[in-house]
């Protein structure tokens, strides 16, 4: 199968930050995070919902947005070489805004490899997703999610001035806390056959993915195959990160951020 990039080792896997403004221990905790454990990495994965929102790449001049964007691409200068995909929250965010902070852009999903041998031999790749992709039985979300990943959607609507924009998303996201507060659990959770026909599309991979906020680690059985799923943390509550050494992950933590 084809990789989106190629990755030096250790490497550090993070989703789901959700950063805003109005959470200062929580961007506290991102920056200590980045001046820490990120250091020491070698790559740097950030696997979608960095930010709680994001309203195209002109927003990037936006005290706040730009302070961020500032210190990973701090990072990025100082040697760890920075991934970045989307979530569903900040799906807007697209070439300047990974030129900003020094990061390769990848797609989702990504098949990376880790090391530098053409042989195939040594660490093997791992597939990335941010993960809201696979949450297939919650239909009105994936007809949304259709909806807005449309290129002719997106050109239209990052037309809108910046403040009209703004002001959608924050609609949208009071219509979206709505509507999860009733919806079952179980459809805002990876559907097993979605998940199983992603691994077999690109070779049974180990699969690291975030959105559902259910960090857990899937043994799985597909088509005879011995797979792994690995569901990474959100920030609610604290700083959290997955390790790789091309054998082992570990799961890692850092300051509390908020309840």
């Amino acid at each position: 199968m084809p990789e989106a990039a190629r990755a030096a080792l250790p490497a550090l896997f993070i989703s789901d930050l959700h950063l805003t403004e109005d959470e200062p221990a929580n961007v506290a905790a991102f920056l200590a995070f980045l001046q820490g454990p990120a250091r020491e990495a070698a790559s740097l994965f950030i696997l979608g919902d960095l930010f709680e929102y994001w309203a195209g790449d002109d927003d990037l001049e936006t005290p706040f947005n730009a302070d961020i964007a500032a210190a990973i691409r701090a990072l990025a200068d100082a040697g760890t070489a920075v991934f970045f995909m989307t979530g569903n929250r900040d799906l807007l965010a697209g070439a300047d805004f990974a030129r900003a902070i020094g990061a390769t852009l990848l797609e989702d999903p990504a098949r990376v490899r880790f090391g530098d041998r053409d042989d195939g031999a040594g660490a093997p790749a791992l597939l990335l997703a941010h993960g809201d992709a696979l949450c297939t039985d919650d239909l009105a979300y994936q007809a949304f999610r259709r909806q807005v990943r449309d290129p002719a959607w997106q050109a239209g609507f990052l037309a809108q001035p910046l403040a009209a924009r703004k002001a959608f998303i924050a609609g949208l996201r009071q219509k979206s806390e709505a509507a999860k507060a009733e919806k079952a659990m179980e459809i805002m959770d990876v559907n097993a056959d979605a998940v199983a026909a992603l691994l077999r599309e690109h070779g049974y991979p180990t699969l690291v993915h975030g959105h559902t906020h259910r960090p857990d680690i899937h043994h799985l059985n597909v088509d005879g195959r011995d797979c792994v799923r690995r569901v990474l943390p959100d920030w609610r509550g604290q700083a959290c990160w997955l390790s790789w050494d091309g054998r082992d992950f570990t799961p890692e933590s850092g300051d509390a951020v908020r309840i």
